[in-house]
């Protein structure tokens, strides 16, 4: 079969961010199929702007330079969306193939896949990573009136030109579901555990530590990836703040940037706890982070307490199961139930920040806690979560699709944990 793959994000291991992209690709390569991969060059160290293409473990990727960043502004950004759209859409009426597998965010994608089926006379998978436009309208990032009508009228459009969908939490399912579109034909496919590259490595865990004066054999809680307004960074501050009258050896390292970026070192200094109790670094390649959850004792995930928020995806919580590390988590939904469910990390959901800070001083000093949880952690990476599992879920629903046979989604990724 051949797939034509848009994602206006997508990332390698050698960049920063979220793999998935790239990692069911390759999967899907490896199982005989020829991928194409539509995307950006969010760099802008391209004097051209016109596509190149690269080669990524089989992957054809065909890149057009758009520059991308979470410190543009939201009108930036949608210019950048739709000038992508544009040009993408002619690129993969140009490549052809047997299916469309378009993935968001942004909701925008829909618009060059739309055009390619009905051109190509092929079916479309879709795969919602965020309940847009939900999100920015929750968080005050799309307030026109007329904004918000055109995203719901995009949603639905995108929907009812889909085969089938493919959803990244339960959560989310039913957001497709309320939309209007039929439960048989969505698959519930989460963001994975890469098992073996995340496997703890005691070698790049002490070397790791042993290169950060600061750290030494401490308790460590990591959070790795963007510090944009839905995760609400500034929540570590606060809580190493709290930590300080508690138990002021433990430490917290946030690596990773964003938007919030000055906001959140302007707050940390504020409470006196920057490099302190409370410690940042630069954002790192996907190939790198294995070595910081290998080193942390727990690690967590973050998103402001905001019902749209629930049902994420986040990257950064599977690869702390991957890692066999205890998660941490500050909001509700179907990953605080996982953790209560499966006893795999602690939920500080809606709990004041001196009942949190005292909660995780407990657990991340507790040496039979983390063992057991970690254990937990790792268990649910294997039986439910790994990447080489879902990616077959994944091949099944596209096969099905191309078939026209996309009412077989929910039977084949039901998404039940």
């Amino acid at each position: 079969m051949k797939i034509l793959y848009l994602h206006q994000y997508f990332n390698t291991p050698e960049m920063s961010g979220g793999t998935r992209s790239y990692e069911m690709a390759r999967r899907l390569v490896a199982a005989g199929h020829e991928v194409h991969m539509v995307t950006s060059w969010r760099r802008p160290d391209k004097s051209s702007q016109d596509w190149f293409e690269t080669n990524e473990a089989g992957i054809h990727v065909h890149w057009l330079p758009v520059p991308y960043s979470n410190h543009m502004s939201y009108g930036e950004r949608i210019r950048a969306f739709f000038r992508f759209a544009h040009q993408a859409g002619k690129k993969a009426k140009e490549l052809r193939g047997d299916i469309v597998f378009a993935t968001s965010t942004p909701l925008t994608i829909a618009i060059p896949a739309v055009s390619a089926i009905k051109k190509l006379n092929i079916p479309m998978v879709f795969e919602v990573r965020d309940l847009w436009p939900e999100l920015p309208i929750a968080i005050g990032a799309l307030t026109n009136p007329a904004m918000v009508w055109a995203a719901k009228k995009l949603e639905r459009w995108a929907y009812k030109h889909s085969s089938a969908v493919v959803a990244l939490s339960p959560g989310m399912k039913e957001g497709v579901i309320k939309a209007g579109y039929s439960q048989a034909q969505i698959a519930t496919i989460p963001n994975s555990s890469d098992n073996v590259e995340f496997a703890y490595n005691e070698t790049a865990a002490a070397e790791f530590r042993n290169q950060r004066f600061w750290l030494g054999d401490r308790p460590l809680l990591v959070y790795t990836g963007t510090f944009g307004k839905i995760n609400g960074v500034t929540y570590l501050a606060e809580l190493a703040q709290a930590l300080l009258a508690i138990n002021p050896e433990i430490r917290i390292l946030l690596v990773g940037g964003g938007r919030e970026d000055a906001l959140l070192k302007s707050r940390a200094t504020e409470l006196g706890v920057l490099d302190k109790n409370l410690f940042i670094e630069d954002r790192i390649p996907k190939k790198k982070m294995p070595a910081v959850l290998s080193a942390a004792t727990m690690a967590c995930s973050l998103v402001i307490d905001m019902p749209e928020m629930r049902p994420n995806s986040a990257n950064k919580f599977f690869d702390a199961l991957a890692a066999g590390k205890p998660i941490m988590i500050n909001y509700g939904g179907w990953q605080d139930e996982l953790i209560n469910k499966h006893d795999c990390g602690i939920s500080l959901w809606q709990k004041p920040i001196n009942e949190a800070a005292l909660k995780l001083a407990e657990h991340i000093t507790d040496k039979t806690w983390l063992q057991e949880a970690g254990n937990a952690s790792r268990l649910l990476a294997e039986e439910y979560f790994d990447r080489d599992k879902l990616a077959a879920q994944l091949e099944q629903v596209l096969i099905a699709t191309a078939k026209g046979q996309g009412n077989q989604a929910q039977s084949i990724a039901p998404g039940y944990y």
